[in-house]
């Protein structure tokens, strides 16, 4: 088990590779469908800091914050898996969710030191494991809505790394 704490460092990323267990505790960021698409554009134009995000070393986790808990959401979504390039580029070090990405998406990754991992979909551990949940922006998102957590051990299991795939 490999213990990593956020933010991650370059060196912390170039370490991972593809079947390596990981055990994420920090601060994470967290969005799906609705919001990433403008948390890509806020980057490209260079205005995260206008909504108080900072991508440097973070996890992006997919998945919507509900009263219920959390848990993983297909990455491989075209709204979501389409984020990993610009997101990776402007300071992603780790996409955390589930499902097959595709062949494209693993060399964006590895061109950016950034990583896929799968985490499996436990909503229940996943929520005795988050400590903090706060939106960050887009409120009208409800669930939705860009959040950051503190979580304590998530474990995953890297499936994206250095140009290579688990699937």
């Amino acid at each position: 088990m490999i213990e990593l704490t956020t933010p991650f460092s370059e060196e912390d990323i170039a370490k991972l590779k593809v079947g390596d267990v990981v055990s994420i505790s920090g601060y994470i960021y967290t969005g799906r469908d609705a919001v990433l698409p403008k948390i890509v554009k806020h980057a490209e134009e260079g205005t995260l800091s206008e909504v108080g995000v900072d991508l440097q070393g973070q996890v992006i986790f997919h998945t919507a914050v509900s009263p219920a808990g959390v848990g993983p959401t297909s990455s491989n979504k075209l709204e979501i898996e389409s984020s990993f390039e610009p997101l990776s580029r402007h300071g992603i070090k780790m996409h955390l969710g589930k499902g097959a990405i595709k062949p494209e998406t693993v060399k964006a990754l590895a061109e950016n030191n950034a990583v896929f991992a799968v985490i499996p979909p436990v909503t229940a551990l996943l929520e005795s494991q988050t400590e903090e949940r706060e939106v960050v922006c887009y409120p009208e998102l409800g669930m939705e809505a860009l959040h950051r957590i503190k979580v304590n051990k998530y474990q995953a299991i890297i499936a994206a790394a250095k140009g290579e795939s688990i699937y």
